[in-house]
């Protein structure tokens, strides 16, 4: 199993090399985020870490896909660090809390994407960014799935459908990279 720490984080994110301009304008920012010790709490602002799996079925042709039930939008699963240091832990903990899936395998040791996008606010919370590091995962898509409370639904969607459940355009940019 694999660790991410702080520090292999920080590490990773100044070895980074994208093709994509706006990850390069997210990774200086990470990096600032970083020298904050609490910025993996979800109480810190104006933004914190999250940890997110973008998870594709055996064949690379789909990709499961989370209806968010509180943004109302088809995402991948993710969440909140909520202290844990080790990002590759919360990205696992989080899609397996979030799909159900109990049998997922990271495709590569690193992360896979980074993306910093905004949070509206809630009548609890102001609005604020997440600052989303996410790792490439595939899965059986004949596991069965489990929808929670946090989410509408759960779909394996093809990645040449992609389009027709989003528009945002990190989601768009994952799915070109997993098919390079």
């Amino acid at each position: 199993m694999i660790q991410f720490t702080r520090q292999s984080l920080v590490a990773s994110l100044e070895e980074y090399k994208t093709s994509y301009g706006d990850e390069l304008l997210f990774r200086d920012r990470f990096l600032k985020l970083l020298e904050h010790p609490r910025c993996f709490h979800r109480d810190f602002l104006p933004g914190h870490l999250t940890g997110s799996a973008f998870i594709t079925d055996t064949s690379a042709q789909h990709v499961l896909l989370t209806h968010h039930a509180k943004l109302d939008r088809w995402l991948q699963p993710g969440g909140h660090a909520d202290g844990d240091e080790d990002i590759f832990a919360v990205a696992l903990r989080e899609a397996r809390e979030e799909t159900g899936l109990k049998n997922l395998t990271i495709m590569r040791e690193v992360f896979f994407d980074i993306d910093i996008h905004g949070i509206p606010a809630r009548k609890d919370f102001p609005a604020h960014d997440h600052y989303d590091v996410r790792f490439l995962l595939t899965a059986d898509p004949q596991e069965p799935l489990q929808i929670t409370d946090e989410s509408i639904d759960l779909k394996w969607v093809p990645l040449d459908d992609l389009e027709s459940y989003t528009d945002e355009p990190s989601i768009l940019r994952m799915r070109e990279k997993a098919r390079q």
